[in-house]
């Protein structure tokens, strides 16, 4: 009997078999681990034509109908999270493939969140470029007491934003089309309109699920509207912000830095301006990259296909 195939998409750091025990496996399974990212359709078609499991990571290879519709040996796809935008749900199961979901720590994105703030307020990045290359002080901090945060999504990540500002005896003031004003002080925040909160931040962070509507969301006019001294920090989705307004307002100075996890096009280009902006501290989508997730994600999966091959008698 042939062994089954199985793909591992997308392991950037080539971590995923070094984070699970994936040898209950090895007798009716063939494990192949692609490092690299795939851009182009035909070539991920090529590529996974002939497996019957795909391990797809959170968002990183889109999982369209178009895909699916050409992958006939495809029998399940895993994907780590417990949320991914990026496959098509409703199309998986017009073919019949089954698609499960690993768990989620969610803990590694408000870290990241805050200290992406911390850096880009305390001139992190710039004062050890410094030191390593001879220099001393060089810059001046912005301090974080008393100054204003402003939450675009209250949500879980927002919520704990929120929390973490107040122990910095910080202003909190959010935002999002369905917060209320009850939850917003529940959660240690003043309800304001977007406008308000893009005029008034020191520090806007954004915190919202990427969909339909919150596609672009923060718009030119929304940026123009920030302080010059203000920063943006985006560790959520990057199509929540107009990426072009985005450099523009950066390439001319009229805010004081942004700090991203995330772009519009992931793995970001080479050439992209926030490559090498002055005032952008990016990061490559490092918010849920840490090793206990990444020790869930993996085993998660490895629990999901022993179950599917045991399911299945295979």
């Amino acid at each position: 009997m042939d062994k089954i195939k199985i793909a591992i998409l997308d392991d950037y750091q080539d971590a995923a078999l070094k984070m699970a025990d994936w040898s209950s496996l090895e007798k009716v399974a063939q494990i192949t681990v692609f490092k690299d990212h795939l851009f182009e359709q035909e070539e991920i078609v090529e590529h996974l034509k002939p497996f019957d499991i795909i391990c797809v990571m959170r968002e990183r290879t889109p999982v369209n109908r178009e895909l699916l519709s050409k992958l006939p040996n495809l029998k399940l796809i895993v994907s780590t999270g417990i949320r991914n935008a990026s496959i098509d749900s409703a199309a998986v199961s017009a073919l019949g493939i089954q698609l499960e979901n690993t768990g989620y720590i969610g803990s590694g994105a408000p870290e990241l969140t805050w200290a992406l703030l911390m850096a880009i307020a305390r001139k992190i990045p710039q004062e050890n470029a410094s030191l390593k290359s001879g220099g001393w002080q060089t810059t001046i901090a912005t301090d974080l007491k008393g100054k204003t945060i402003g939450i675009v999504g209250l949500g879980n990540i927002g919520d704990k934003i929120a929390s973490i500002a107040h122990v910095f005896d910080m202003n909190v003031i959010a935002w999002s089309e369905n917060l209320t004003e009850e939850k917003a002080i529940a959660k240690g925040a003043k309800l304001v309109s977007k406008e308000y909160l893009f005029k008034n931040a020191d520090f806007v962070t954004v915190h919202l699920v990427l969909s339909e509507r919150s596609r672009g969301i923060i718009g030119a006019q929304d940026l123009a509207l920030m302080k010059p001294s203000a920063y943006l920090i985006n560790t959520s989705r990057g199509p929540l912000i107009d990426e072009s307004a985005l450099i523009d307002v950066l390439k001319e100075n009229k805010i004081a830095g942004a700090a991203l996890d995330v772009f519009e096009k992931e793995p970001l280009p080479t050439d992209h301006p926030f490559r090498k902006l002055d005032n952008v501290l990016a990061t490559p989508h490092i918010g849920y990259v840490t090793e206990d997730t990444y020790k869930l994600f993996f085993e998660d999966t490895v629990k999901i296909i022993e179950n599917w091959i045991e399911k299945n008698n295979i």
